[in-house]
């Protein structure tokens, strides 16, 4: 197997990091992380077939049936003779390499050996109860390597109670600008009113968003959208409960165009149908719940290759790693492809564009980058992209722009004429970094977070505050020393 340079820099550091962590009495446990389509599954299955030839055992930890058939598929194409720890599959308890559901796993750890290295699939999960048993149950002598796209809790907080080191990968910016992932461009409705929307495990109340989201008329109409920005290609849509996927399938079927819904409670024989029909193109959107998230490959499920054209976000989320994990689905590349994200839900507001930087660490997330509307950019009067607030003309129809349309950025769940808005992706990110600069005290960062949105607001602003005096300080010492070498430098000449 040949991995791509960056994919073996992170097996490098990581065999480093095992090393590093032993030779000081440290539990040998480091997570990976690399974003969605990076190639986890490549890196966790070289790493296994390497321990293999070195005599390890090794076990594959999965949490989902469809997770252990792919990760089985994987094995087999790298010749990794393997057993299952799942229920109703085979088990040999003499063959070195296993494949697990972390479920099953959880109800027989105390029966079976310890493998000598233990990979962790999806691993932001870690802190489950049945998750952090099995991990507590092997001695200290199993190396943990934890493989995830979004390192973080739901609620934010870091996994450093499990891992002592964190391996980071390349960035999304810098796989797209390489050529690894596609690039994208996002269109944004007005967002969906939460008011009065309970939190439930860190997240939006499921039944509540389901009401507010499951109507026949919901802002940028989510058939006629398609039709306008994705007309015939392969999508994938986001819902919030099996009623309203159900729903979104029968809409866009009534409108011409074939979809089927899929949900956790379809066998893998219709998972698989559904996968083909869709590669084939006789299906062109699928709708789901929580299905096409956390390490869904649909070339797998259908045994060909599929590539997934567009995503459209019907789900209003609080977690930045379901959001990830979402968009993520769409990125991986094909030649000539743009990927096309379709927000209904308002989830670039609360989280920021795909390739926003973000600081991931142990701890959390450092920063939460965010991003929405900005004030340096405008809707066209004619095709509604969104496009430089400078500009005379649109880049995209050549429509000379007069005045803002009336009532533009309506935030009402329900308008009929609502359009989507093409995010001119750099004008946002240089907006945000310039209204965070035009605050000059901390309060005014605070109201600022709260205007986003930000779960901790004084938290961000502490943070980001802290951030500025020191990068003063910097400045400063930096100026210091120009003006020391400037005087030294003129005794000398004197």
């Amino acid at each position: 197997m040949q991995l791509r340079d960056y994919q073996a820099d992170i097996v490098q550091k990581a065999r480093l990091a095992i090393r590093e962590l032993k030779s000081k009495g440290k539990k040998p446990r480091i997570l990976l992380q690399l974003p969605t389509g990076g190639g986890k599954t490549a890196i966790a299955s070289f790493i296994a077939k390497s321990a293999l030839s070195n005599g390890k055992t090794v076990d594959f930890l999965c949490h989902r049936d469809f997770l252990v058939d792919q990760t089985s598929k994987t094995f087999g194409r790298m010749d990794i003779d393997h057993t299952f720890i799942a229920s109703g599959r085979w088990h040999n308890e003499w063959s070195p390499a296993r494949v697990a559901m972390v479920q099953t796993l959880r109800n027989r750890v105390d029966k079976i050996r310890a493998p000598d290295i233990c990979l962790w699939d999806e691993a932001h999960h870690i802190s489950a109860s049945g998750w952090s048993y099995i991990m507590n149950s092997w001695p200290d002598t199993t190396t943990h390597i934890g493989l995830s796209a979004t390192p973080c809790r739901l609620d934010g907080k870091g996994l450093d109670d499990h891992f002592e080191k964190m391996i980071l990968g390349p960035t999304i910016d810098w796989l797209i600008k390489n050529g690894y992932l596609s690039d994208y461009v996002m269109y944004t409705p007005s967002t969906p009113d939460m008011t009065g929307v309970k939190m439930r495990a860190g997240d939006f109340a499921k039944n509540q968003v389901g009401e507010i989201m499951d109507k026949s008329v919901i802002i940028g109409d989510m058939v006629s959208h398609y039709r306008r920005l994705a007309n015939g290609k392969r999508a994938v849509y986001f819902c919030t409960s099996v009623k309203h996927s159900q729903h979104t399938a029968d809409m866009f079927s009534a409108a011409g165009i074939p979809a089927i819904h899929l949900d956790g409670d379809h066998s893998t024989f219709d998972r698989k149908q559904a996968a083909m029909a869709f590669a084939r193109g006789d299906v062109r959107v699928l709708t789901n719940v929580d299905l096409f998230g956390e390490g869904y490959d649909l070339s797998a499920q259908a045994e060909m290759d599929v590539t997934i054209e567009a995503v459209g976000l019907a789900r209003p989320t609080n977690s930045l790693g379901l959001y990830m994990q979402q968009v993520g689905r769409v990125l991986r590349p094909e030649e000539g492809k743009t990927a096309i994200i379709l927000d209904h839900a308002g989830n670039l507001e609360r989280h920021g564009l795909v390739d926003d930087d973000r600081e991931w660490s142990l701890q959390g997330v450092k920063k939460k980058v965010s991003s929405g509307e900005a004030s340096q950019t405008k809707e066209c009067v004619k095709c509604f992209a969104r496009i430089r607030i400078n500009v005379s003309t649109c880049s995209f129809c050549n429509a000379p722009q007069g005045k803002p349309k009336e009532g533009a950025g309506s935030r009402e769940v329900e308008e009929e004429d609502g359009e989507l808005e093409q995010v001119d992706k750099d004008a946002v990110k240089k907006a945000r970094k310039l209204e965070e600069w035009h605050c000059s005290t901390i309060q005014e960062l605070t109201d600022l977070g709260r205007r986003r949105g930000y779960k901790n607001p004084e938290k961000w602003a502490g943070f980001m505050w802290t951030s500025r005096i020191e990068k003063k300080k910097k400045r400063a010492h930096s100026e210091k020393q120009q003006m020391d070498f400037y005087s030294q430098l003129m005794g000398r000449q004197q």
